[in-house]
């Protein structure tokens, strides 16, 4: 049996994916189980994100994000019978790949996948879900009646967020960096309050937020990725300053940033102080290293596949690619050439 593992280099970008083989053990451990996986998900590895963690081996294991069959269970396993089907994210510190055809995982990793939800649906779109529960509900504190910025809103993760708010009664507004991002927000249902295209340079964040909340601000920032600095490279012009999002913020209100790095200036602090507002920083991985709230991880996974499953949440359709196509899939996730790629086994 063979699997896709990371050969670690100087940087992310120099990372190498191989093809290598692997072996199951003979013997399930009391609470695993067999999966027979159909999809898997693939997004960029944080090396730096494992090294921290002491997570350190000479082949990092590739795809997390799994759905697929049970074949197999532990003798001590409670939730899980063989031929359910499943679907989960991997620990950070798996030695399996998930681009095996079997794996062994913890039945703590996994929940029950909807009869109606595609393999690659549920594969594709798992991460930028709990994503968005993260954000939102664990960080924000989001309610009925809030008022939500989501920045690149045309994005995996961010449509995500847009839908989990509309749902739950937030009003939305967001921004596009082309105008077939513009076009697509526009037509969503239920729609977005207001779309705004940064890619233009008449269009004035800050203004166009003012208007729309009574000069207010909004409750809740979500970004995906921040300008710190005035001079930075060509790709990061359409990402919004640093002190633009604090200055769109209401009184308490709250950003969620996915910017690792985030630095901000005695300006930027105190005007948060000002408006008595927080900052946050989402690791989406946080809820598989750490064991601390597992029932409340599991107890989201389940609402996502379920909400997907119900059409509550939609997420853009990924092209499933065939598993001899998932080392070049994989590099180019890996470089963000592409956002999110999804094999079919």
């Amino acid at each position: 049996m063979k699997g896709l593992y990371c050969r670690a280099a100087v940087s992310e970008a120099e990372a190498k994916f191989i093809i290598q083989e692997t072996t199951l053990p003979a013997v399930l451990d009391s609470h695993q189980v067999r999966v027979q996986v159909k999809a898997c998900g693939l997004s960029p590895l944080d090396l730096k994100l494992l090294d921290d963690l002491g997570i350190q081996r000479d082949l990092i294991p590739v795809g997390r994000e799994v759905a697929g069959v049970i074949q197999q269970v532990g003798s001590k396993v409670s939730f899980f019978q063989p031929d359910d089907e499943v679907v989960g994210i991997l620990p950070l510190d798996s030695p399996s790949s998930g681009l095996c055809d079997t794996i062994d995982v913890d039945e703590h990793h996994l929940v029950h996948k909807p009869e109606k939800l595609s393999w690659v649906c549920a594969a594709g779109a798992l991460r930028d879900g709990v994503c968005a529960y993260t954000a939102l509900h664990t960080h924000a504190r989001m309610a009925a009646g809030h008022t939500l910025l989501v920045l690149d809103g045309a994005s995996s993760f961010g449509l995500m967020c847009i839908q989990l708010a509309c749902y739950h009664g937030v009003k939305v507004l967001t921004t596009s960096h082309t105008p077939q991002q513009t076009s697509f927000l526009e037509q969503l249902r239920p729609s977005v309050v207001r779309v705004i295209p940064v890619y233009d340079s008449s269009s004035d964040l800050l203004s166009v937020v003012s208007e729309e909340t009574g000069g207010l601000g909004v409750d809740i920032v979500i970004d995906s990725g921040v300008c710190l600095h005035e001079e930075e490279p060509e790709e990061m012009k359409l990402l919004p300053h640093k002190h633009d999002i604090i200055s769109v913020l209401g009184v308490g209100g709250h950003w969620v940033t996915s910017h690792q790095d985030l630095q901000l200036d005695p300006p930027d602090s105190r005007l948060l102080y000002l408006k008595s507002a927080s900052v946050s920083f989402l690791n989406a991985d946080i809820w598989t290293a750490s064991s601390a709230q597992q029932g409340r991880y599991l107890h989201i996974l389940k609402d996502i596949v379920e909400k997907m499953s119900a059409g509550v949440l939609r997420p853009q359709p990924e092209e499933a690619v065939p598993l001899y196509e998932g080392t070049v899939a994989m590099e180019m996730v890996q470089r963000r050439q592409k956002r999110k790629a999804v094999v079919q086994l």
